[in-house]
């Protein structure tokens, strides 16, 4: 007899490659119409307003809303494009130097947009001739990009991680950890897969005899530092406070708000920080006709179409997870695959595998708000660290799911941008694949060594 949680995923996973896939719909009405033939199945439907509440009542949806406004408003300014231009002008003349700013850039530009082929086309633009120029073969500079880009999955700001943080408080609701402890360990994890594709780009580089930057294409740093230090203030506006968050928690705003109020507080940022920032780069920005009332207004209405999506599928997800929690579905899952008894590493292994496959046809914010909870359980029954395991749920969903082909957006963005060689571009890929996988399989097993933990 197949177990019921088995069914219920199945049931689930069906719906979404039918709608979503097959009949190109969206993604969140497919996981709407999920919930709607759960409810039906289980004979739920006397609960549906407890489910709706429990997603609403999610103040990390509210955040979330707060960084892809933010995030709007950043790429419609093009206030950004400051920083990757001092990141050109600072490191343009080493060997490579275009691939390297590719990396830092985009995974930051990604962080901050929470959109691997929207970045991969935005930062690409810049990053990519650059590469071309200076002697990098186009599938390379496809894929530099493309990897670099879907890194912003996994880094904060980004709203996968704010979906990461809430399934790992509602299996550990009696673990005190604040917005900025759970992001600086965020930020050690990526620090490692920030690391793995610089050395990818200096082994190719060194592979393909790639040359500097022409010294006429290297941006003059001190006339950048001059005409774009106040866009350089941008990553202190948004990060600084979690880090205050991280080092003075206990001796500071605990001791002075006690453990409830440091734990609001530390919640609230989420929500303010974003309009901080947003507010910030309309006073920096040079020509102040494009940050009126009236453009702002617009730049929201056409960022409609992109917020919306992404909101619906996180609440409609957050609803199934309230579903699934009442259900047992993580619990009775995670026994399954226990039960193969691959021990520690096999366990890994299968998840990240298990990811992979997932991701290319459920969005990697679905994958992190539906199954998330069932992976960390899992993953902690054959002795991971929690806290590991949910702070890794962006980068096994979320970045995976855009680089691997055949269907990894990023890929195809890059290669367009690129213009080159699918064949070529798909071979090239597979070793930023197989690199993503082994590290993650590393870091999940506690082989490296991770700030904040």
């Amino acid at each position: 007899m197949i177990p019921s949680s088995l069914l219920y995923l199945a049931i689930m996973l069906t719906v979404i490659i039918v709608w979503f896939v097959a009949l190109k719909r969206p993604v969140y009405e497919a996981v709407f119409i999920s919930f709607l033939l759960l409810l039906t199945i289980t004979g739920t439907w006397s609960n549906v307003f407890v489910y709706v509440n429990d997603a609403l009542s999610t103040s990390l949806i509210y955040s979330m809303v707060a960084f892809v406004a933010m995030s709007i408003i950043l790429t419609k300014t093009k206030v950004i494009d400051s920083c990757i231009t001092v990141i050109l002008a600072l490191i343009g003349r080493v060997t490579g130097g275009a691939g390297y700013t590719a990396v830092i850039a985009s995974a930051f530009m990604g962080a901050l947009s929470g959109s691997g082929p929207g970045n991969v086309m935005a930062t690409g633009a810049i990053t990519i001739p650059s590469m071309k120029r200076s002697g990098f073969p186009a599938e390379l500079a496809a894929n530099i990009e493309s990897n670099a880009s879907y890194m912003g999955n996994m880094i904060p700001p980004s709203s996968n991680i704010v979906a990461a943080m809430g399934a790992f408080a509602a299996l550990y609701p009696q673990v005190n950890i604040t917005t900025g402890q759970f992001w600086v360990v965020l930020w050690g994890i990526a620090i490692w897969f920030i690391a793995q594709r610089m050395i990818m780009v200096w082994a190719f580089c060194k592979y393909y005899k790639v040359q500097p930057m022409s010294k006429e294409e290297i941006p003059s740093l001190k006339q950048t530092l001059k005409d774009s230090w106040q866009g350089l203030l941008l990553p202190v506006i948004i990060l600084l406070p979690f880090v205050l968050d991280f080092l003075f928690k206990d001796n500071f705003f605990t001791a002075r708000l006690g453990a409830a109020g440091a734990k609001y507080l530390s919640s609230s940022t989420l929500l303010f920080i974003g309009g901080i920032a947003s507010i910030y780069t309309c006073l920096i920005v040079k020509d102040k006709s494009t940050v009126t009332p009236a453009k702002i207004a617009k730049m929201f209405s056409n960022g409609v179409k992109s917020i919306s999506p992404a909101i619906g599928v996180c609440i409609f997800g957050y609803m199934i997870g309230s579903l699934f929690a009442e259900l047992n579905v993580a619990e009775e899952m995670g026994a399954i695959i226990t039960s193969w008894n691959f021990g520690r590493l096999g366990t890994v292994i299968a998840i990240c595998a298990i990811t992979c496959f997932m991701g290319m046809v459920v969005p990697g914010s679905s994958l992190v708000v539906i199954f998330g909870p069932m992976f960390i359980v899992t993953l902690v029954h054959v002795g991971c660290d929690p806290l590991l395991s949910a702070a890794m749920l962006p980068c096994i969903c979320g970045v995976m799911c855009g680089i691997t082909p055949p269907l990894g957006l990023g890929m195809y963005a890059g290669m367009t941008l690129a213009e080159s060689d699918f064949s070529k571009t798909f071979k090239n890929n597979l070793w930023w694949v197989a690199a993503q996988f082994i590290l993650e399989v590393a870091v999940l097993m506690g082989w490296l060594p991770i700030l904040g933990l």
